[in-house]
Protein backbone atom coordinates (compact mmCIF):
# COMPACT_ATOMS: atom_id res chain seq x y z
CA UNK A 1 0.00 0.00 0.00
CA UNK A 2 2.57 2.48 1.43
CA UNK A 3 5.08 1.36 -1.86
CA UNK A 4 1.92 2.36 -4.34
CA UNK A 5 0.95 5.98 -2.46
CA UNK A 6 4.78 6.73 -2.57
CA UNK A 7 4.75 5.95 -6.32
CA UNK A 8 1.67 8.07 -7.20
CA UNK A 9 2.78 10.48 -4.90
CA UNK A 10 6.39 10.39 -6.64
CA UNK A 11 4.31 11.30 -9.92
CA UNK A 12 2.65 13.59 -8.91
CA UNK A 13 5.50 15.28 -7.46
CA UNK A 14 7.74 15.54 -10.33
CA UNK A 15 4.24 17.09 -12.84
CA UNK A 16 3.90 19.48 -9.95
CA UNK A 17 7.13 20.19 -9.92
CA UNK A 18 7.28 21.13 -13.87
CA UNK A 19 3.94 23.46 -12.98
CA UNK A 20 6.23 24.83 -10.06
CA UNK A 21 9.35 25.57 -11.79
CA UNK A 22 7.03 26.93 -14.91
CA UNK A 23 4.90 29.12 -12.57
CA UNK A 24 8.63 30.34 -11.10
CA UNK A 25 9.33 31.65 -14.27
CA UNK A 26 6.18 32.62 -14.89
CA UNK A 27 7.24 35.01 -11.74
CA UNK A 28 10.20 36.26 -12.96
CA UNK A 29 8.84 37.75 -16.15
CA UNK A 30 5.98 39.11 -14.46
CA UNK A 31 8.58 40.82 -11.77
CA UNK A 32 10.35 41.77 -14.64
CA UNK A 33 7.47 43.44 -16.34
CA UNK A 34 5.93 44.86 -13.35
CA UNK A 35 7.90 44.78 -10.55
CA UNK A 36 6.01 45.52 -7.64
CA UNK A 37 4.18 48.40 -7.92
CA UNK A 38 0.78 49.39 -8.85
CA UNK A 39 0.00 47.70 -11.72
CA UNK A 40 1.61 44.47 -10.21
CA UNK A 41 -0.39 44.83 -7.13
CA UNK A 42 -4.20 45.19 -9.03
CA UNK A 43 -2.83 42.26 -11.65
CA UNK A 44 -1.83 40.09 -8.70
CA UNK A 45 -5.39 41.40 -6.91
CA UNK A 46 -7.84 40.49 -10.14
CA UNK A 47 -5.63 37.28 -10.53
CA UNK A 48 -6.15 36.19 -6.73
CA UNK A 49 -10.37 36.97 -6.46
CA UNK A 50 -10.60 33.83 -9.40
CA UNK A 51 -8.20 31.53 -7.51
CA UNK A 52 -10.50 31.90 -4.33
CA UNK A 53 -13.26 30.74 -6.10
CA UNK A 54 -11.54 28.30 -8.02
CA UNK A 55 -10.48 26.70 -4.39
CA UNK A 56 -14.19 26.29 -3.26
CA UNK A 57 -15.74 25.09 -6.64
CA UNK A 58 -12.82 23.28 -7.74
CA UNK A 59 -9.56 22.12 -6.47
CA UNK A 60 -10.76 22.94 -2.58
CA UNK A 61 -14.09 22.33 -1.13
CA UNK A 62 -15.52 20.35 -4.26
CA UNK A 63 -12.86 17.71 -4.41
CA UNK A 64 -13.33 16.97 -0.40
CA UNK A 65 -16.54 15.98 -1.01
CA UNK A 66 -16.67 14.67 -4.32
CA UNK A 67 -13.61 12.57 -4.01
CA UNK A 68 -15.49 10.15 -1.49
CA UNK A 69 -18.68 9.67 -3.09
CA UNK A 70 -17.31 8.94 -6.14
CA UNK A 71 -15.16 6.07 -5.10
CA UNK A 72 -18.37 4.78 -3.22
CA UNK A 73 -20.02 4.81 -6.34
CA UNK A 74 -16.81 3.16 -8.61
CA UNK A 75 -16.76 0.52 -5.52
CA UNK A 76 -20.52 -0.38 -5.09
CA UNK A 77 -21.97 0.45 -8.34
CA UNK A 78 -22.59 0.15 -11.41
CA UNK A 79 -20.38 1.76 -14.83
CA UNK A 80 -23.35 2.87 -15.76
CA UNK A 81 -24.71 4.64 -12.06
CA UNK A 82 -20.96 6.10 -12.23
CA UNK A 83 -21.49 8.28 -14.95
CA UNK A 84 -25.06 9.19 -14.53
CA UNK A 85 -23.51 10.51 -11.24
CA UNK A 86 -20.60 12.46 -13.55
CA UNK A 87 -23.06 14.02 -15.86
CA UNK A 88 -25.70 15.23 -12.99
CA UNK A 89 -22.64 16.36 -11.00
CA UNK A 90 -21.35 18.43 -14.49
CA UNK A 91 -24.50 19.85 -14.97
CA UNK A 92 -25.52 20.76 -11.51
CA UNK A 93 -22.07 22.31 -11.05
CA UNK A 94 -21.85 24.03 -14.13
CA UNK A 95 -25.11 25.61 -13.62
CA UNK A 96 -23.65 27.20 -10.43
CA UNK A 97 -20.55 28.19 -11.22
CA UNK A 98 -22.17 29.26 -14.52
CA UNK A 99 -24.14 31.82 -12.46
CA UNK A 100 -21.50 33.08 -10.28
CA UNK A 101 -18.86 33.92 -12.68
CA UNK A 102 -21.43 35.86 -14.84
CA UNK A 103 -22.31 37.84 -11.94
CA UNK A 104 -18.40 38.47 -11.05
CA UNK A 105 -18.45 39.82 -14.80
CA UNK A 106 -20.90 41.91 -14.25
CA UNK A 107 -20.71 42.96 -10.56
CA UNK A 108 -16.58 43.31 -10.55
CA UNK A 109 -16.84 47.01 -9.35
CA UNK A 110 -18.40 45.46 -6.31
CA UNK A 111 -15.73 42.95 -5.88
CA UNK A 112 -13.13 45.41 -6.59
CA UNK A 113 -14.68 47.03 -3.51
CA UNK A 114 -15.16 44.53 -0.99
CA UNK A 115 -11.91 43.19 -1.52
CA UNK A 116 -9.92 46.08 -1.61
CA UNK A 117 -11.69 48.45 0.67
CA UNK A 118 -8.55 50.66 1.03
CA UNK A 119 -8.71 51.18 -3.11
CA UNK A 120 -12.38 51.79 -3.05
CA UNK A 121 -12.33 54.58 -0.03
CA UNK A 122 -9.76 56.43 -1.64
CA UNK A 123 -11.66 56.34 -5.03
CA UNK A 124 -14.52 57.97 -3.07
CA UNK A 125 -12.14 60.54 -1.47
CA UNK A 126 -10.39 61.10 -5.03
CA UNK A 127 -7.38 60.15 -3.66
CA UNK A 128 -3.75 58.46 -5.11
CA UNK A 129 -5.26 54.57 -4.99
CA UNK A 130 -8.11 55.53 -6.67
CA UNK A 131 -6.87 54.72 -10.33
CA UNK A 132 -6.05 51.24 -8.45
CA UNK A 133 -9.74 50.36 -7.61
CA UNK A 134 -10.92 51.40 -11.63
CA UNK A 135 -8.27 49.25 -12.98
CA UNK A 136 -9.03 46.03 -10.61
CA UNK A 137 -12.40 46.46 -11.28
CA UNK A 138 -11.89 46.35 -15.17
CA UNK A 139 -9.49 43.38 -15.26
CA UNK A 140 -11.49 41.30 -13.22
CA UNK A 141 -13.87 41.38 -15.79
CA UNK A 142 -11.18 39.54 -17.87
CA UNK A 143 -10.29 37.13 -15.32
CA UNK A 144 -13.45 36.08 -13.84
CA UNK A 145 -14.14 33.45 -17.00
CA UNK A 146 -10.80 31.96 -15.58
CA UNK A 147 -13.27 30.31 -12.76
CA UNK A 148 -15.62 29.00 -15.22
CA UNK A 149 -12.57 26.69 -17.03
CA UNK A 150 -10.99 25.90 -14.09
CA UNK A 151 -13.72 24.79 -12.55
CA UNK A 152 -14.60 21.97 -14.88
CA UNK A 153 -10.75 21.24 -15.13
CA UNK A 154 -10.93 20.52 -11.45
CA UNK A 155 -14.20 18.43 -11.85
CA UNK A 156 -11.93 16.69 -14.68
CA UNK A 157 -9.08 16.45 -12.26
CA UNK A 158 -11.30 14.92 -9.45
CA UNK A 159 -12.16 12.58 -11.49
CA UNK A 160 -8.87 10.98 -13.51
CA UNK A 161 -7.31 10.97 -9.41
CA UNK A 162 -10.09 9.00 -8.47
CA UNK A 163 -9.30 6.65 -11.46
CA UNK A 164 -5.86 6.41 -10.53
CA UNK A 165 -4.81 8.81 -13.52
CA UNK A 166 -2.43 11.52 -11.33
CA UNK A 167 -0.35 12.64 -14.00
CA UNK A 168 -2.49 14.06 -15.88
CA UNK A 169 -4.33 16.59 -13.37
CA UNK A 170 -0.95 17.11 -11.93
CA UNK A 171 0.40 18.41 -15.28
CA UNK A 172 -2.25 20.52 -16.37
CA UNK A 173 -1.51 23.68 -14.25
CA UNK A 174 1.57 23.56 -16.58
CA UNK A 175 -0.25 24.77 -19.25
CA UNK A 176 -1.58 27.83 -17.65
CA UNK A 177 1.89 28.95 -17.00
CA UNK A 178 3.27 28.56 -20.23
CA UNK A 179 0.31 30.93 -21.70
CA UNK A 180 0.23 33.64 -18.99
CA UNK A 181 4.56 33.44 -20.03
CA UNK A 182 3.68 33.61 -23.95
CA UNK A 183 1.59 36.66 -23.42
CA UNK A 184 3.78 38.51 -20.45
CA UNK A 185 6.73 38.32 -23.43
CA UNK A 186 4.37 38.62 -26.10
CA UNK A 187 1.55 40.72 -25.80
CA UNK A 188 2.22 42.65 -23.22
CA UNK A 189 4.58 44.29 -24.09
CA UNK A 190 2.76 45.99 -26.62
CA UNK A 191 -0.16 47.18 -24.37
CA UNK A 192 0.10 50.46 -22.74
CA UNK A 193 -1.22 48.36 -20.12
CA UNK A 194 1.23 45.56 -19.10
CA UNK A 195 -0.73 44.14 -16.74
CA UNK A 196 -4.09 43.72 -19.38
CA UNK A 197 -2.13 41.50 -21.26
CA UNK A 198 -1.08 39.05 -18.18
CA UNK A 199 -5.33 39.23 -17.50
CA UNK A 200 -5.72 37.69 -21.04
CA UNK A 201 -3.33 35.25 -20.41
CA UNK A 202 -5.04 34.21 -17.56
CA UNK A 203 -8.13 33.82 -19.68
CA UNK A 204 -7.05 31.92 -22.42
CA UNK A 205 -4.54 29.39 -19.90
CA UNK A 206 -7.71 28.41 -18.16
CA UNK A 207 -9.64 27.42 -21.72
CA UNK A 208 -6.26 25.52 -22.61
CA UNK A 209 -6.47 23.47 -19.47
CA UNK A 210 -10.10 22.91 -19.78
CA UNK A 211 -10.01 21.44 -23.22
CA UNK A 212 -6.90 19.90 -22.40
CA UNK A 213 -8.45 17.28 -20.07
CA UNK A 214 -11.32 16.46 -22.30
CA UNK A 215 -9.54 13.69 -24.43
CA UNK A 216 -8.22 11.59 -21.38
CA UNK A 217 -12.03 11.59 -19.65
CA UNK A 218 -12.90 10.18 -23.03
CA UNK A 219 -10.91 7.75 -22.76
CA UNK A 220 -12.39 6.66 -19.16
CA UNK A 221 -15.85 6.34 -20.88
CA UNK A 222 -16.75 8.99 -18.33
CA UNK A 223 -16.84 12.55 -20.90
CA UNK A 224 -20.62 12.76 -20.25
CA UNK A 225 -23.61 15.47 -21.67
CA UNK A 226 -24.17 17.59 -18.25
CA UNK A 227 -27.54 17.12 -17.02
CA UNK A 228 -29.10 19.03 -14.46
CA UNK A 229 -29.56 16.74 -11.22
CA UNK A 230 -29.85 18.43 -7.91
CA UNK A 231 -31.94 15.79 -6.23
CA UNK A 232 -30.00 13.04 -7.81
CA UNK A 233 -29.08 11.03 -4.80
CA UNK A 234 -25.14 11.38 -5.06
CA UNK A 235 -25.45 15.32 -6.38
CA UNK A 236 -27.64 15.45 -2.79
CA UNK A 237 -24.56 13.42 -0.84
CA UNK A 238 -22.21 16.07 -2.35
CA UNK A 239 -23.14 19.29 -1.64
CA UNK A 240 -24.83 18.27 1.60
CA UNK A 241 -21.13 17.49 2.20
CA UNK A 242 -19.56 20.33 0.12
CA UNK A 243 -21.67 22.96 1.60
CA UNK A 244 -19.57 22.58 5.23
CA UNK A 245 -16.57 22.00 3.10
CA UNK A 246 -16.70 25.52 1.18
CA UNK A 247 -15.62 27.04 4.30
CA UNK A 248 -13.38 24.29 5.96
CA UNK A 249 -11.41 23.52 3.39
CA UNK A 250 -10.53 26.96 2.61
CA UNK A 251 -9.67 28.50 5.48
CA UNK A 252 -6.50 29.58 4.43
CA UNK A 253 -7.49 31.44 1.39
CA UNK A 254 -9.96 33.28 3.06
CA UNK A 255 -7.76 34.33 5.52
CA UNK A 256 -5.26 35.23 2.05
CA UNK A 257 -8.03 37.65 1.01
CA UNK A 258 -8.91 38.68 4.15
CA UNK A 259 -4.58 39.68 4.40
CA UNK A 260 -5.05 41.47 0.88
CA UNK A 261 -8.02 43.31 2.02
CA UNK A 262 -6.00 44.76 5.17
CA UNK A 263 -2.97 44.80 3.23
CA UNK A 264 -5.07 47.49 0.73
CA UNK A 265 -4.71 49.74 3.20
CA UNK A 266 -0.85 49.53 3.46
CA UNK A 267 1.64 50.89 1.23
CA UNK A 268 1.85 49.78 -2.24
CA UNK A 269 3.91 47.07 -2.92
CA UNK A 270 2.48 45.56 0.46
CA UNK A 271 0.23 42.91 -1.91
CA UNK A 272 2.87 41.94 -4.34
CA UNK A 273 5.61 41.35 -1.67
CA UNK A 274 3.21 39.16 0.18
CA UNK A 275 2.57 37.47 -3.47
CA UNK A 276 6.06 36.65 -4.54
CA UNK A 277 6.54 35.36 -0.49
CA UNK A 278 3.75 33.62 -0.58
CA UNK A 279 4.92 32.18 -4.40
CA UNK A 280 8.06 30.89 -3.09
CA UNK A 281 5.99 29.02 -0.12
CA UNK A 282 3.60 27.55 -2.55
CA UNK A 283 6.65 25.92 -4.13
CA UNK A 284 7.42 23.23 -1.51
CA UNK A 285 3.63 23.30 -0.53
CA UNK A 286 2.55 22.36 -3.54
CA UNK A 287 5.43 19.66 -4.41
CA UNK A 288 5.10 17.89 -1.17
CA UNK A 289 2.34 19.03 0.90
CA UNK A 290 -0.82 18.74 -1.93
CA UNK A 291 0.82 16.39 -3.89
CA UNK A 292 0.80 14.27 -0.84
CA UNK A 293 -2.93 14.91 -0.01
CA UNK A 294 -4.15 14.52 -3.73
CA UNK A 295 -2.85 10.31 -2.90
CA UNK A 296 -4.09 10.09 -0.09
CA UNK A 297 -7.47 11.08 -0.46
CA UNK A 298 -8.87 8.11 -2.62
CA UNK A 299 -7.06 5.69 -0.52
CA UNK A 300 -8.41 6.77 2.66
CA UNK A 301 -11.83 7.07 0.64
CA UNK A 302 -11.82 3.37 0.03
CA UNK A 303 -10.31 1.97 3.28
CA UNK A 304 -13.21 3.88 4.69
CA UNK A 305 -15.41 2.38 2.23
CA UNK A 306 -13.68 -1.25 2.88
CA UNK A 307 -13.98 -0.93 7.02
CA UNK A 308 -10.43 -1.37 7.51
CA UNK A 309 -9.75 1.35 10.23
CA UNK A 310 -5.90 -0.24 10.28
CA UNK A 311 -4.77 0.59 6.82
CA UNK A 312 -6.59 4.00 7.14
CA UNK A 313 -4.34 4.59 10.14
CA UNK A 314 -1.33 3.54 7.89
CA UNK A 315 -2.26 5.81 5.09
CA UNK A 316 -2.24 8.46 7.39
CA UNK A 317 0.75 7.89 9.36
CA UNK A 318 2.99 7.51 6.26
CA UNK A 319 1.03 11.02 5.05
CA UNK A 320 2.35 12.72 8.24
CA UNK A 321 5.69 11.26 7.89
CA UNK A 322 6.31 12.65 4.66
CA UNK A 323 6.03 15.85 5.06
CA UNK A 324 7.56 15.98 8.38
CA UNK A 325 10.68 14.83 6.36
CA UNK A 326 10.11 17.13 3.37
CA UNK A 327 8.36 20.28 5.05
CA UNK A 328 10.88 20.63 7.95
CA UNK A 329 13.92 21.38 6.29
CA UNK A 330 11.93 23.41 3.34
CA UNK A 331 10.87 25.56 5.75
CA UNK A 332 14.14 25.95 7.88
CA UNK A 333 15.70 26.34 3.90
CA UNK A 334 13.35 28.97 3.15
CA UNK A 335 13.54 31.10 6.25
CA UNK A 336 17.13 31.07 5.76
CA UNK A 337 18.02 31.62 2.50
CA UNK A 338 14.99 33.60 1.15
CA UNK A 339 16.87 36.64 0.84
CA UNK A 340 19.59 34.95 -1.93
CA UNK A 341 16.47 32.61 -3.72
CA UNK A 342 14.18 36.05 -4.14
CA UNK A 343 17.55 38.14 -5.28
CA UNK A 344 18.01 35.53 -7.82
CA UNK A 345 14.25 35.02 -9.40
CA UNK A 346 13.33 38.04 -9.08
CA UNK A 347 15.97 41.22 -8.98
CA UNK A 348 15.90 42.87 -12.03
CA UNK A 349 13.84 45.47 -14.33
CA UNK A 350 11.37 46.85 -12.48
CA UNK A 351 12.11 44.37 -9.04
CA UNK A 352 14.92 46.00 -7.36
CA UNK A 353 17.06 45.59 -3.87
CA UNK A 354 15.07 47.01 -1.91
CA UNK A 355 11.57 44.83 -3.11
CA UNK A 356 13.94 41.78 -2.67
CA UNK A 357 14.04 43.03 1.07
CA UNK A 358 10.89 43.44 1.55
CA UNK A 359 9.76 40.39 -0.02
CA UNK A 360 11.65 38.32 2.06
CA UNK A 361 10.46 39.52 5.40
CA UNK A 362 7.28 38.22 4.51
CA UNK A 363 8.80 34.76 3.56
CA UNK A 364 10.43 33.95 6.54
CA UNK A 365 7.62 34.80 8.29
CA UNK A 366 5.57 32.52 6.15
CA UNK A 367 8.03 29.76 6.07
CA UNK A 368 7.55 29.23 9.95
CA UNK A 369 4.27 27.90 9.00
CA UNK A 370 5.06 26.00 6.07
CA UNK A 371 5.01 22.68 8.27
CA UNK A 372 1.49 23.37 9.58
CA UNK A 373 -0.09 24.41 6.20
CA UNK A 374 1.56 21.04 4.87
CA UNK A 375 -0.40 19.31 7.89
CA UNK A 376 -3.58 20.99 7.45
CA UNK A 377 -3.79 19.69 3.97
CA UNK A 378 -3.04 15.85 4.96
CA UNK A 379 -4.71 15.49 8.00
CA UNK A 380 -8.19 17.42 6.91
CA UNK A 381 -8.86 14.02 4.08
CA UNK A 382 -9.03 12.45 7.20
CA UNK A 383 -12.35 13.70 7.82
CA UNK A 384 -13.58 14.21 4.29
CA UNK A 385 -12.76 11.13 3.23
CA UNK A 386 -14.95 9.61 5.97
CA UNK A 387 -17.62 11.78 5.06
CA UNK A 388 -17.39 13.88 7.89
CA UNK A 389 -17.44 17.86 6.77
CA UNK A 390 -18.88 19.44 10.27
CA UNK A 391 -15.74 18.87 12.61
CA UNK A 392 -13.16 20.67 9.84
CA UNK A 393 -15.60 23.42 9.53
CA UNK A 394 -16.17 24.45 13.13
CA UNK A 395 -12.30 23.94 13.64
CA UNK A 396 -12.55 26.34 10.51
CA UNK A 397 -14.01 29.26 11.96
CA UNK A 398 -11.87 29.27 14.96
CA UNK A 399 -8.85 29.20 13.01
CA UNK A 400 -10.21 32.27 10.55
CA UNK A 401 -11.35 34.16 13.69
CA UNK A 402 -8.09 33.83 15.26
CA UNK A 403 -6.46 34.63 12.05
CA UNK A 404 -8.23 37.81 12.26
CA UNK A 405 -7.00 38.49 15.83
CA UNK A 406 -3.21 37.43 15.00
CA UNK A 407 -4.07 40.35 11.91
CA UNK A 408 -5.08 43.17 14.65
CA UNK A 409 -2.18 42.34 16.96
CA UNK A 410 1.01 41.87 14.56
CA UNK A 411 -0.13 44.13 11.54
CA UNK A 412 -0.43 47.65 13.66
CA UNK A 413 3.52 47.22 14.57
CA UNK A 414 4.95 44.85 11.94
CA UNK A 415 2.65 45.87 8.41
CA UNK A 416 2.48 43.35 6.05
CA UNK A 417 4.75 41.06 7.74
CA UNK A 418 2.49 41.18 10.28
CA UNK A 419 -0.31 39.78 8.21
CA UNK A 420 2.47 36.95 7.14
CA UNK A 421 3.08 36.12 10.82
CA UNK A 422 -0.91 35.85 11.76
CA UNK A 423 -1.46 33.48 8.54
CA UNK A 424 1.80 31.31 9.76
CA UNK A 425 0.11 31.17 13.48
CA UNK A 426 -3.69 30.67 12.20
CA UNK A 427 -2.20 27.43 9.82
CA UNK A 428 -0.55 26.13 13.46
CA UNK A 429 -3.76 26.26 15.11
CA UNK A 430 -5.54 24.55 12.58
CA UNK A 431 -3.35 21.98 12.28
CA UNK A 432 -3.57 21.20 15.84
CA UNK A 433 -7.05 21.09 16.37
CA UNK A 434 -7.23 19.22 12.89
CA UNK A 435 -5.03 16.60 14.48
CA UNK A 436 -6.80 16.83 18.39
CA UNK A 437 -10.15 16.09 16.58
CA UNK A 438 -9.31 12.94 14.81
CA UNK A 439 -7.07 11.88 18.12
CA UNK A 440 -10.18 12.07 19.73
CA UNK A 441 -12.75 10.47 17.53
CA UNK A 442 -9.98 7.19 17.63
CA UNK A 443 -9.51 7.87 13.76
CA UNK A 444 -5.90 8.63 13.75
CA UNK A 445 -2.66 9.07 16.60
CA UNK A 446 0.55 9.69 15.73
CA UNK A 447 2.00 6.27 16.14
CA UNK A 448 5.53 5.95 18.94
CA UNK A 449 7.49 4.95 15.81
CA UNK A 450 6.57 7.74 13.63
CA UNK A 451 7.46 10.27 16.72
CA UNK A 452 10.33 9.50 17.27
CA UNK A 453 11.47 9.77 13.20
CA UNK A 454 9.73 13.27 13.48
CA UNK A 455 12.27 13.74 16.77
CA UNK A 456 15.17 12.87 14.07
CA UNK A 457 14.11 14.78 11.51
CA UNK A 458 13.67 17.90 13.47
CA UNK A 459 17.39 17.33 14.65
CA UNK A 460 18.54 16.74 11.29
CA UNK A 461 16.82 19.66 10.21
CA UNK A 462 17.93 22.33 12.63
CA UNK A 463 22.19 20.99 12.21
CA UNK A 464 20.79 21.45 8.41
CA UNK A 465 20.49 25.27 9.07
CA UNK A 466 23.55 25.68 11.02
CA UNK A 467 25.37 24.44 7.86
CA UNK A 468 23.59 26.96 6.08
CA UNK A 469 24.40 29.68 8.40
CA UNK A 470 27.90 28.64 8.56
CA UNK A 471 27.99 28.79 4.24
CA UNK A 472 25.97 31.62 3.65
CA UNK A 473 27.53 35.25 3.02
CA UNK A 474 25.49 37.81 5.21
CA UNK A 475 22.48 40.13 3.48
CA UNK A 476 24.55 43.07 2.05
CA UNK A 477 27.37 40.50 0.78
CA UNK A 478 24.81 38.51 -1.30
CA UNK A 479 24.34 41.91 -2.64
CA UNK A 480 27.44 42.33 -3.60
CA UNK A 481 27.77 39.54 -5.66
CA UNK A 482 27.22 39.55 -9.75
CA UNK A 483 24.27 37.54 -10.74
CA UNK A 484 26.16 34.60 -11.57
CA UNK A 485 28.30 34.54 -8.75
CA UNK A 486 24.88 34.33 -6.53
CA UNK A 487 23.18 31.51 -8.36
CA UNK A 488 26.79 29.93 -7.79
CA UNK A 489 26.85 30.35 -4.06
CA UNK A 490 22.85 29.89 -4.01
CA UNK A 491 23.62 26.19 -5.19
CA UNK A 492 26.39 25.61 -2.98
CA UNK A 493 24.48 25.87 -0.30
CA UNK A 494 21.26 24.35 -1.37
CA UNK A 495 23.22 21.25 -2.63
CA UNK A 496 25.62 20.92 0.66
CA UNK A 497 22.23 21.99 2.74
CA UNK A 498 20.85 18.71 0.80
CA UNK A 499 23.39 16.28 1.20
CA UNK A 500 23.64 17.61 4.96
CA UNK A 501 20.34 16.95 5.96
CA UNK A 502 19.96 13.33 4.24
CA UNK A 503 23.67 12.12 6.11
CA UNK A 504 22.25 13.76 8.96
CA UNK A 505 19.02 11.42 8.81
CA UNK A 506 21.30 8.59 8.45
CA UNK A 507 23.47 8.95 10.80
CA UNK A 508 19.96 9.26 12.93
CA UNK A 509 19.42 5.68 11.99
CA UNK A 510 16.60 6.66 9.29
CA UNK A 511 16.27 4.54 6.38
CA UNK A 512 14.26 4.62 2.87
CA UNK A 513 12.15 1.82 4.64
CA UNK A 514 10.65 4.87 7.44
CA UNK A 515 9.53 5.98 4.08
CA UNK A 516 7.12 2.95 3.23
CA UNK A 517 5.92 1.50 6.04
CA UNK A 518 4.44 2.50 9.35
CA UNK A 519 5.12 -0.34 11.29
CA UNK A 520 8.81 -1.01 12.59
CA UNK A 521 9.34 1.86 10.56
CA UNK A 522 12.02 3.22 13.33
CA UNK A 523 12.15 0.90 16.18
CA UNK A 524 13.70 -2.08 13.52
CA UNK A 525 10.39 -4.24 14.74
Amino acid sequence: MSRTLLKSGAIVSAMTLISRVLGLARDVVIANLMGAGVAADVFFFANKIPNFLRRLFAEGAFAQAFVPVLTEYKQTSSEDEVRQLVAKVSGTLGAAVSVVTLLGIVGSPLVAALFGTGWFISWLNDGPDAAKFELSAFLLKITFPYLWFVTFTGLSGAILNAFGRFAVAAFTPVLLNVVIIGFALWVSPQLAQPEVGLAMGVFFGGLLQFLFQLPFLFRLKLLCKPSWGWRHPGVVKIRTLMIPALFGVSVSQINLLLDTLIASFLVTGSISWLYYSDRLLEFPLGLFGIAIATVILPSLSQRHVDKSPQQFQQTMDWAVRMVCFLGIPAAIGLAMLGQPILQVLFMRGAFDQQDVLNASYSLMAYSGGLLFFMLVKVLAPGYYSRQDTKTPVKIGIIAMLSNMGFNFIFAIPYGYVGLAIATALSALLNASLLYRGLYRQGVYRLSSATLLCIAKIVVASLLMGGLIGYLSPSANEWFDLTWSQSVLQLIICIFAAFLGYLILLFGLGIRLAHLKSSFGAVTGD
